[in-house]
């Protein structure tokens, strides 16, 4: 099957998802100074970090679907699944940010990005299996290292977010800066095709 209604209707499931996490953005109504933004922090900081977590996803699902060159039913399912994952993300974030990065809030939100982290691999694995082991796709992903050490520092900030919810908000940053450039490996593969 042709993959171009796949990225198409990903791409519009990824602006709702943005679009849906900045409607969270209340306008305050207790002032018109600064001061009547300050409460509102801790909602915008959940917001970018989010934010920045979808554009990762975005941008990696953008190169991984540009070096597929069709796609399969399991495929369509697999993404399918990622996009639900994705779709929470609003939800743990508005919860995160509501309730200043407490407990339960932090955790939810590790467990979201677990399942999303899971939810990527599954696709991608999808997608190398109907390319082939040998495809550049294969060659381009390797072994998801980075990958795995996202999801241990996911499992560890959930544990500690019942210790200290802002060592496990400092393992979520660390996790969107080790993803925040882009891997080049999959352009790199494409190129020498």
């Amino acid at each position: 099957m042709h993959k171009g209604r796949l990225e198409a209707f990903s791409d519009g499931v990824f602006a709702i998802i943005i679009t849906i996490m900045v409607l969270e953005l209340k306008v305050p109504h207790g002032g018109n100074d600064l001061r009547a933004l300050i409460p509102m922090i801790p909602v915008f900081i959940s917001y970018v970090l989010s934010f920045v977590y979808v554009g990762i996803y975005w941008n990696n699902h953008h190169h991984m679907m540009q070096a597929a060159k069709s796609v399969n039913g399991r495929i369509l399912w697999s993404n399918l699944y990622l996009l639900f994952w994705l779709s929470l993300i609003p939800f743990a974030t508005a919860w995160m940010g509501e309730n200043h990065f407490s407990q339960w809030p932090m955790a939810l939100y590790g467990f979201v990005m677990v399942m999303n982290a899971f939810a990527y691999s599954i696709l991608s694995n999808s997608l190398i299996k109907h390319e082939g082991k040998n495809s550049n796709l294969s060659k381009a992903i390797g072994k998801g290292t980075k990958g795995m050490i996202s999801v241990a520092c996911y499992l560890t900030a959930i544990v500690l977010s019942m210790v200290n919810p802002w060592i496990s908000f400092g393992l979520y940053v660390l996790v969107a800066v080790i993803w925040f450039i882009p891997d080049s490996r999959i352009e790199k593969s494409m190129a020498q095709d």
